[in-house]
């Protein structure tokens, strides 16, 4: 490995507020733990965490390959992740005032009888087409430094990033699959929203600072 642990302890940082915060993949999750039971859950949990680990190979092997032939992308990537930083915080803080005033968030659909491997490749979809997957890696991009990171580097971002995403929506599934625990989750997830604003713009600070 070249970059010590301490390179990769804010960008699994800004991944665990990401992937706790409501957002389609969670809410995907405890959908299907709910309306199919725990089996469904684990399956969306594991098609969440595959899909990340992909897009986290995909953007920073092409990010890799870009800083070879165009050394000063690095600053272009930390200016974009400055930005990309700062607007999740808006829109994160924009949810937070949104969901308090409606004092609930809402599931989206989720059929009965699905089983694991539904889950997983409904996850797996919905990890594809986010919007905000792209976007998210590219602010990962600007906290992490990949012009000087090795293989044995990726390979260990990726599977932290794999790790953090099944562990995070195991636990929604186990700890969701009930519709008045999920209940409780949506009347709350404007706390969360709140944080992951507080987060993000702490995570934007650090970079306009260097640290």
């Amino acid at each position: 490995m070249a970059l010590p642990l301490a390179e990769f302890l804010p960008v699994w940082g800004f991944l665990a507020a990401n992937i706790v915060s409501p957002g389609p993949n969670v809410l995907t999750t405890i959908a299907l733990a709910m309306g199919s039971g725990r089996a469904a859950g684990m399956g969306s949990a594991c098609g969440v965490g595959i899909g990340i680990g992909l897009w986290c190979l995909g953007m920073t092997l092409g990010i890799n390959a870009a800083l070879t032939v165009l050394p000063g992308l690095q600053g272009l990537l930390t200016v974009a992740a400055v930005l990309l930083l700062l607007w999740f915080a808006w829109r994160y803080l924009r949810a937070a005032v949104a969901g308090y005033r409606a004092k609930a968030m809402r599931l989206p659909p989720a059929s009965e009888g699905l089983h694991w491997r539904d889950g997983f490749r409904r996850a797996l979809l919905v990890n594809a087409i986010n919007p905000k997957a792209l976007t998210s890696w590219l602010a990962v991009l600007g906290l992490f430094p990949v012009a000087t990171a090795d293989a044995a580097d990726i390979a260990l971002l990726c599977a932290g990033a794999c790790a953090l995403s099944f562990g995070i929506h195991s636990a929604y599934t186990l700890a969701f699959s009930t519709p008045a625990a999920a209940r409780a989750y949506l009347r709350a997830g404007w706390v969360l929203q709140a944080s992951a604003a507080v987060l993000f713009t702490g995570f934007a600070l650090r970079l306009v600072a260097g640290g």
